[in-house]
C-alpha cells in the first residue's frame, strides 16, 4: 500500500509543488485548501501525468470555518502524515488586518490541532513555519535561535509554534517544524519578486523596488524545499525543527539585476526605487547544516537554473498569466 499524506494549503505555491513531489514519489495525496483550484499555470501537479493525478484528491475546505469537515476527511483518508502550509502569509498587509492573521495563523490552527492530536493513526505532523519568527538577525542562525518577531505576521507564526510545543510536551503530539529561506520557482504567485520582475520586463512595465532592494535573502528553489519537507515527514523525530536554505546570500537588488541581465534588460530602465515597507527585516540567513547532516538533504537547483526555469514558465504561460492579478488580493 502506498503511503498517504494530507496537504493543507494544497493550492498555495509551496503546497502545490509539494503535492506534485509527493505524487512523483508514489504517495496518495489528499489536498485541502480554502480556495477553489486556480488556473493550470499555478498547479504543478497538473503538469504531471494522468497516473499521478489519479492518486490525488482535492477538497475545498476552510481551516477557519470547516474544522470538523476537514477532520472527517482526514479520518476517512487515514494518512500517515499531515503537512500544513496554510497561513495568511503577507508581511506588509498583516499590519492592516492583524486580527485576521492571528485568526488564521494561530486560532484556526489551534482548533485544528486540538482535534488532529486525537488521530492515533498519525505518524507525523509537519508544521511549515517561517524564518520571519526570528526577526532581523546577524550571521547564520540555527534552529534554536530565539524568536524575535517584528510584524503581526511573524508574531502570529511564532505564537503557533509555541502552542504546538505545549501539545508536544503534554500530549506527545508528533509535530515537527520547517522554516525555509525565500522560495521561488515556476508557478509562483505573480506578486512575488521573481515572477513580478520577469513580467515587468516582458510587458515593459516598471518594477517598484522597496528601499532600494538592500535587504539580503537566500533564495531556494521550491523543488529543493519539497524534497526536504517530505524527508522531514518521513524521518524527523517529533519536536525537531529544520531549516532549508542555500549557501548563496543575495540582496533583492542584486537578484533583480541578475534577472534583468538574463533577460537582456537594463536595470535602470526596469526599476523605480520606492520607500521601504514597515517591519521589513534586513536579513535572516539560515544555517541548514542540520537538514544536510541528519536528513541527507541538499539543495540541487542553482539560482541561475531556477531563474531560467521561471522565465521559461512565464513565457510559456504568458497569455494566461496576463489575465491573472499581479497584485496581492487579500482574502479575509
Amino acid at each position: 500500500m502506498s503511503e498517504k499524506i494530507v496537504v493543507i494549503g494544497s493550492n498555495s505555491f509551496s503546497g502545490s509543488h509539494f503535492v506534485s513531489h509527493c505524487l512523483t514519489q508514489g504517495l496518495n495525496v489528499l489536498g485541502i485548501s480554502r480556495s477553489a483550484q486556480p488556473v493550470r499555470s499555478f498547479l504543478p501537479y497538473q503538469w504531471d501525468s494522468q497516473t499521478n493525478r489519479e492518486r490525488f484528491e482535492f477538497a475545498q475546505l476552510d481551516l477557519n470555518h470547516a474544522t470538523d469537515a476537514i477532520l472527517e476527511k482526514i479520518k476517512s483518508f487515514q494518512p500517515e502524515y499531515v503537512v500544513n502550509f496554510a497561513a495568511q502569509g503577507m508581511v506588509a498587509e498583516s499590519w492592516l488586518y492583524p486580527e485576521q492573521w492571528y485568526q488564521t495563523n494561530l486560532l484556526g490552527n489551534v482548533k485544528f490541532h486540538d482535534q488532529l492530536r486525537r488521530c492515533e493513526f498519525l505518524k507525523k505532523y509537519v508544521h511549515v513555519s517561517t524564518p520571519e519568527v526570528y526577526g532581523t538577525c546577524s550571521g547564520l542562525i540555527s534552529e534554536d535561535a530565539p524568536f524575535n518577531p517584528s510584524t503581526p505576521y511573524a508574531a502570529s507564526r511564532a505564537a503557533c509554534e509555541l502552542h504546538l510545543r505545549t501539545f508536544l510536551k503534554n500530549y506527545q503530539f508528533p509535530v515537527v517544524f520547517t522554516r525555509a529561506a525565500n522560495v521561488y520557482g515556476p508557478g509562483q504567485q505573480l506578486y512575488r519578486i521573481i515572477p513580478r520582475t520577469i513580467l515587468a520586463v516582458l510587458l515593459g512595465k516598471k518594477l517598484q523596488l522597496h528601499g532600494g532592494g538592500h535587504s539580503v535573502r537566500s533564495f531556494i528553489h521550491i523543488g529543493d524545499v519539497a524534497d526536504g519537507t517530505l524527508r522531514v515527514a518521513r524521518s524527523a523525530p517529533a519536536g525537531e525543527a529544520y531549516h532549508f536554505s542555500t549557501p548563496l546570500n543575495i540582496s533583492i537588488r542584486q537578484l533583480v539585476e541578475q534577472i534583468c541581465a538574463t533577460m537582456g534588460a537594463q536595470f535602470s530602465e526596469a526599476v523605480d526605487i520606492v520607500n521601504e515597507r514597515p517591519g521589513k527585516d534586513a536579513a535572516y540567513l539560515l544555517d541548514s547544516a542540520k537538514a544536510r547532516n541528519t536528513l541527507g538533504w541538499s539543495d540541487q537547483i542553482s539560482l541561475e537554473t531556477g531563474i531560467a526555469q521561471t522565465i521559461s514558465w512565464v513565457k510559456e504561460n504568458l497569455e494566461e498569466l496576463k489575465g491573472q492579478p499581479i497584485e496581492y488580493i487579500h482574502k479575509p
